[in-house]
């Protein structure tokens, strides 16, 4: 067979100027123009994108968009963890339910935090752009002290895991807080009522009985009834106590008890005022002598009440093992020697 040879056309300017644009270099050298015009070169395919590769890129595109639209949902609705500055938090954006922290937990939490460094984050509002700090914090406060004395040591302690949260009043914002404290560290039956009453001076609940059926509606009824009877004693003798937190369930309810009497207001006032204490056991005794029944007659005579018992008469002191009981008889067994004999106690168990 006779070898075929390579055509060229007769013309060169047959070629159209948009044919002549084509470069060489996009032609084969063996082309063969068997099947084409004569003089007329195939023009090279425009690129299409397979589909494939549409489709993949479409897939991707959707994809992105959904996990930015999640993302987004995940900050409004406050479940994204993000990392703040610890200037960036305002601890007083609430009044706080816990007036101090234990130093040997606050401690014992720095420690962890250390080793560990933050496994919870703390939760805080946006205030918005333009405060300062932009940040208020709802729960969390002892983790941010903990943080703030690490960053005194260390500087990579100086940020925070936090979830903003978008509380839709102060009230869900205050129960926030209170639910945190009672699940971690559970509250005083003082620190309790001060936070019920500070919410209703803060305008945050209507009244009183707003303010505990809304901050405490997961307690039982009878505990809402005590933290309300602690309420009292807040409202007259808040700021008075060096030691408030330390005062039990009993003696919080004698005390409650007695300030519904103006003048046993004036009693405990007096009681608190003319001595100095020094200890949490200290004061506890003093408010005790101060609610013995004659106290509350005459000013002054809880000190003449507490000179030795002898001098108003003799005790017979009894103790009966199997009762476990000890009975007190006498001319000299009076509300005073009750007084004295509660402050003991208190001291003794402390």
């Amino acid at each position: 067979m006779a070898k075929r040879k390579r055509l060229t056309p007769a013309n060169p300017s047959f070629l159209s100027s948009e044919e002549e644009a084509v470069k060489a270099d996009l032609l084969p050298e063996d082309l063969e123009t068997k099947g084409y015009p004569l003089g007329v070169a195939r023009r090279p395919a425009r690129a299409k994108p397979p589909i494939a590769q549409v489709a993949g890129e479409a897939s991707a595109e959707s994809a992105l968009s959904e996990l930015a639209e999640s993302m987004r949902q995940a900050r409004v609705e406050g479940r994204l963890v993000q990392v703040l500055a610890l200037a960036e938090v305002d601890t007083g954006h609430l009044v706080r339910d816990r007036i101090f922290a234990d130093e040997e937990e606050l401690s014992a939490l720095i420690e962890s935090l250390r080793a560990r460094g933050q496994q919870a984050p703390i939760e805080v509002v946006d205030r918005g752009e333009g405060q300062s700090p932009r940040y208020g914090l709802i729960s969390g406060w002892r983790r941010l002290a903990a943080l703030g004395r690490l960053a005194q040591e260390d500087a990579k302690f100086g940020r925070v895991l936090a979830l903003v949260r978008a509380p839709k009043s102060a009230s869900e914002a205050y129960v926030a807080m209170v639910e945190e404290n009672e699940i971690r560290v559970g509250l005083s039956y003082y620190e309790r009522a001060r936070i019920a009453v500070k919410a209703v001076e803060q305008g945050v609940y209507p009244d009183l009985k707003a303010a505990l059926n809304g901050l405490f509606a997961n307690v039982s009824r009878a505990k809402r009834s005590k933290i309300k009877s602690f309420t009292q004693i807040v409202e007259v003798l808040d700021g008075q106590l060096r030691f408030p937190t330390a005062i039990g369930e009993r003696l919080g309810l004698e005390l409650a008890k007695r300030l519904e009497d103006p003048a046993g207001v004036d009693t405990l006032l007096g009681a608190l005022s003319a001595r100095s204490v020094a200890t949490a056991q200290e004061e506890q005794a003093c408010l005790t002598r101060a609610l013995a029944p004659e106290k509350s007659r005459t000013e002054g005579q809880g000190a003449r009440g507490a000179e030795a018992p002898a001098a108003k008469g003799a005790i017979d002191a009894r103790f009966d093992a199997k009762a476990r009981r000890i009975s007190l008889e006498g001319p000299g067994v009076d509300a005073d020697l009750l007084g004295d004999l509660r402050a003991w106690l208190q001291k003794r168990q402390g």
